[in-house]
């Protein structure tokens, strides 16, 4: 599997250090209400179409984010046809990491990141398998024609 994809192998595991860095490295030193994202907390308070977006809804929004490319890296290295252990590896990793999270005191491990990063993780599985439906079609098709021509 890594073999066959040196590349995409190389790319997956860089963006898992990413993950791995955000979620166990140490915690942003600027929680001030002077920071980007309080500041962008205040603006969406300030507006009637956007006052329910708050810091809890940001955070759980970037959690999604931050899993869709690990399951769509999963499935293009596992498969199409293998499409369930890209997200059992996803949720893995997400228990993985809250699981490392409650031995590390400056983290706080949080049940709604289990199902946020798993939402991702499926989400970022939906859209390869989406993305890859016509290449997987077609190379059907040719298998399909060459069997027939035998």
């Amino acid at each position: 599997m890594f073999r066959s994809h040196p590349v995409l192998s190389v790319v997956t595991f860089a963006y898992l250090g990413l993950v791995g860095w955000l979620t166990l490295g140490p915690q942003p030193l600027d929680d001030s209400a002077d920071s980007l994202l309080w500041r962008l907390v205040a603006f969406l308070a300030r507006h009637e179409q956007t006052a329910w977006i708050g810091y809890n809804t940001i955070e759980f929004t970037a959690n999604i984010l931050m899993f869709v490319p690990v399951g769509l890296f999963f499935l293009l290295l596992f498969g199409r046809r293998r499409w369930w252990l890209a997200v059992l590896f996803s949720a893995a990793l997400t228990i993985a990491i809250e699981t490392a999270q409650r031995f590390l005191p400056e983290r706080v491990s949080d049940p709604r990141d289990l199902l946020s990063n798993s939402i991702g993780g499926v989400i970022g599985v939906a859209a390869a398998l989406i993305v890859t439906w016509p290449a997987a079609r077609r190379a059907q098709r040719r298998r399909r024609d060459l069997r027939l021509a035998r």
